[in-house]
């Protein structure tokens, strides 16, 4: 390893902090005068100076031969102003006492050990019937009156009608375009999710340009990785992506505006939340899992599939994709409890689904069919290209 050029810096012995150099005497040489006294030695050994404290000691130690308790004062230091007596009152250590249960009798003992069972036993049967109750209370809630956490992701189905500068078509391109960088990034599938939910709730907030709309994807994908990731790209990445077109305070920049607008809420139920669910409530393989998940992102560019919340999304992704697979029953009543939506409430969504499906691949926005024919996703939109489940969904 290459040592740093010193420039004019001395060695550490020129300036005489060579560790445990004369740590206790100091070492001067004798006047010529002194020298013809001693000439085998031209040292000497000349000690610290006594300081009032080393003086102090002395004289205590002087004393305590004549038997007195001499008080000594150091003016410069109050906390030493004490007699050696009083010194040693302060520095006694105190009584310790034994614990309550040794000083009682074994009957007190007993009794104290009863009314501590008593006590516990109180408190676990007022929990107890407190908990009764709220589960009583809870079972006899209807489904439909529980607090529905979905207003918070959701977006005015029409919010693009208040930017004057962007439009859907835009949105849709912006969107086709972060589901490739999500697939090249290798990201998890609840990034990708979220980034999008970010993205609308700002525009649907926010007036964006249209030069920046970029800015805000890049942007809404940053927030995401941070917050679902665990190995974050760097931002230097992302600025790569959009080859240059913004700087590291560009992204800074509407990172903190993003964040402020959304007032900093990223904990929001995406479709993914909910997909994970009414998969493992359909019993699901990979197959069935695939072909969702490809549903879902077709739906995720369309501007108009946001008017559908996204638990009715994902139930219809699902619902869709058992048709594909030819699953029977369609729906079961496994999947209609955890989603609290019959195949009535679905059909419209779905209908929607199964067009995004026959017209995937064509146009210019083919991000999602390109990543899901690839051997990785098992090459699923390929499989599916050629089945027809427009026939099979009406028989039901």
């Amino acid at each position: 390893m290459a040592s740093r050029p010193s420039g004019n810096r001395r060695a550490l012995g020129d300036i005489g902090n060579i560790v445990g150099a004369l740590s206790a005497t100091y070492l001067v040489t004798k006047p010529q005068h002194q020298q013809q006294q001693n000439h085998t030695n031209n040292l000497i050994e000349i000690d610290r100076p006594t300081t009032r404290r080393k003086f102090g000691a002395e004289l205590t130690a002087k004393n305590q031969l004549h038997g007195k308790a001499t008080k000594i004062i150091i003016e410069d230091d109050p906390k030493q102003s004490r007699t050696a007596s009083s010194r040693k009152k302060r520095n006694r250590i105190p009584e310790i006492h034994e614990p309550k249960s040794i000083q009682m009798g074994e009957e007190e003992e007993e009794q104290e050990k009863e009314n501590t069972r008593k006590k516990k036993l109180e408190r676990w049967e007022c929990g107890s019937s407190f908990n009764a109750s709220m589960s009583t209370e809870t079972a006899e809630l209807p489904l439909d009156s529980e607090v529905d956490l979905q207003i918070n992701s959701c977006v005015p189905t029409n919010y693009m009608s208040n930017q004057t500068d962007i439009n859907h078509k835009m949105r849709a391109i912006l969107v086709d375009w972060l589901i490739e960088v999500h697939y090249k990034f290798e990201l998890m599938h609840e990034t990708l999710f979220l980034a999008i939910n970010i993205i609308d709730r700002y525009l649907s907030r926010q007036g964006v340009m249209r030069k920046y709309l970029q800015l805000v994807g890049v942007t809404g994908m940053l927030l995401a990785c941070k917050y679902e990731e665990i190995c974050v790209p760097l931002l230097e990445d992302f600025i790569y992506i959009s080859d240059g077109a913004y700087t590291r305070v560009d992204v800074l920049k509407m990172e903190k505006s993003m964040l402020n607008t959304l007032q900093f809420n990223m904990s929001v139920p995406t479709p993914f939340v909910f997909m994970k669910r009414f998969l493992k409530a359909a019993e699901s393989d990979t197959k069935l899992e695939m072909v969702s998940f490809y549903l879902m992102e077709l739906c995720m560019v369309e501007y108009q599939m946001l008017k559908f919340p996204p638990s009715l999304l994902s139930a219809a992704a699902v619902y869709a994709g058992r048709c594909m697979l030819r699953r029977s029953p369609t729906w079961t009543k496994t999947l209609r409890h955890h989603s609290t939506y019959s195949e009535d409430q679905l059909q419209e969504c779905v209908r929607l689904i199964v067009e995004l499906h026959q017209n995937a691949g064509q146009g210019k926005l083919t991000s999602v069919y390109r990543k899901y024919s690839f051997s990785k996703n098992s090459c699923i939109a390929i499989l599916m290209k050629t089945t027809t489940i427009e026939t099979h969904f009406h028989s039901n």
